[in-house]
């Protein structure tokens, strides 16, 4: 089986998708959008759990869904009977890359771990995402992003400094994870195929759900090791330049980032505080960060007597760095996305026509697409079963009565 014909750079790679929720999901809808094929394998009585998320149409069709299975041919298949086992390693054999976000060990339970993998194909690339990794004491833990987000030392850095610790509004960990799991496909595959000639061989990627959460914070650990020191919450400011912030205006909010020297003597000209400048407490980036309270009170104090349209504008005039606080109405109507076409509208069977998110990012040549929104639960059984690997109508229909697909 060759994978299909697709727009975009990754046209000709085949992904077999075994993962559910988010973390391997997004990856592989990002592979998805820029042109692999991707076949997503759900349970039959089950579907994935982001089928049931809200916000749902009048119909009852999950938006959530439609965003995440985009771009993926959905068909279902009891991985743990023994049929569903020789099934999946029919469509592992001429994979690229394999999917799973299981608990540790239940793949290799169902006679589909990296070793069963690589006996029918050598070339396959076995992504593995799950809450704490395939090795370790915790391991076999479940783990969500939730718990992830806690362990990684985002919580415990996110919010304010008088406040309890907080969690993000979205799936951060999973997001993330999936970020890491895509970037380590790519080389992954560069290795196999390209780099020094090309090994011709896959291997197996472990993605834990805690650890890229946690790598965002560079110099973190150097810092603790070294100086004993342990990130706190700064709220909307930042622990190593000032002003940064989020200030109030006369109508809402606006925000700020003056991170060298240059850019804040061109704020305090702009706010007509060049007397800042020559502050003891304010003379370079250091003392900004120890007195970036008093600080932020000058700042707001001007902001406050401007609406975010006059203080943006005044801001902008001295190059400074700034901008409005979006929610997701100001983001669809602003120009700047608009020029960019960062939000495409598609036909959809079960919603209509609906805005979704162009592919991201820009590509000159190969540009990615969304050719379709996330399907119904087996939607393309018929098309995969029969037309790619070549079952009988008698074969399906014999499969589809006993639950195996």
């Amino acid at each position: 089986m060759t994978a299909r014909e697709r727009a975009g750079p990754l046209n000709g790679l085949r992904v077999i998708d075994m993962s559910g929720m988010i973390s391997g999901a997004f990856a592989t809808t990002m592979m998805g959008d820029f042109g692999a094929d991707v076949v997503m394998i759900e349970h039959p009585r089950t579907g994935d759990p982001i089928r049931e998320w809200p916000q749902k149409t009048e119909d009852g069709e999950s938006l959530a869904w439609k965003s995440l299975g985009r771009n993926k041919r959905c068909i279902t298949l009891d991985l743990g009977s023994d049929r569903g086992r020789e099934i999946a390693l029919v469509l592992i054999e001429d994979a690229d890359v394999v999917f799973e976000n299981f608990r540790p060990g239940t793949m290799e339970r169902w006679g589909l771990g990296p070793d069963d993998v690589r006996a029918v194909n050598e070339k396959a690339i076995m992504v593995r995402l799950s809450g704490y990794g395939q090795t370790g004491p915790k391991s076999q833990k479940p783990g969500f992003g939730t718990v992830a987000e806690g362990i990684s030392g985002w919580a415990h850095a996110n919010g304010f400094p008088d406040r309890e610790p907080l969690l993000p509004p979205i799936s951060l960990a999973d997001l993330t994870a999936a970020q890491f799991a895509m970037q380590a496909t790519m080389m992954a595959i560069f290795e196999r195929d390209v780099g020094r000639g090309g090994s011709g061989e896959g291997q197996v990627i472990d993605v834990s759900l805690t650890e890229p959460l946690w790598r965002l914070f560079f110099g973190e650990v150097e810092a603790y090791d070294r100086m004993g020191h342990v990130r706190e919450r700064t709220g909307n400011r930042h622990p190593n330049t000032a002003p940064r912030n989020i200030y109030e205006t006369a109508d809402g909010y606006m925000t700020m980032s003056a991170s060298n020297q240059k850019i804040f003597e061109r704020v305090a000209e702009a706010i007509n505080r060049p007397d800042l400048v020559d502050d003891p407490r304010f003379v370079d980036n250091e003392t900004r960060v120890e007195n970036c309270e008093p600080l932020d009170a000058e700042i707001e104090a001007w902001t406050k007597q401007r609406t975010t349209a006059e203080a943006i504008e005044a801001l902008e005039a001295h190059d400074a760095i700034v901008g409005p606080v979006y929610d997701m109405a100001d983001i669809v109507e602003d120009e700047q996305f608009r020029a960019r076409d960062s939000i495409v509208e598609v036909e959809d069977p079960d919603v209509g026509t609906i805005k979704t998110f162009a592919p991201i990012p820009k590509f000159s040549r190969t540009p990615g697409e969304v050719e379709f929104l996330g399907p119904q639960h087996g939607e393309h059984n018929e098309e995969v079963y029969q037309g790619e690997l070549g079952m009988t109508a008698d074969e399906y229909a014999e499969l589809s009565d006993e639950g195996i697909i």
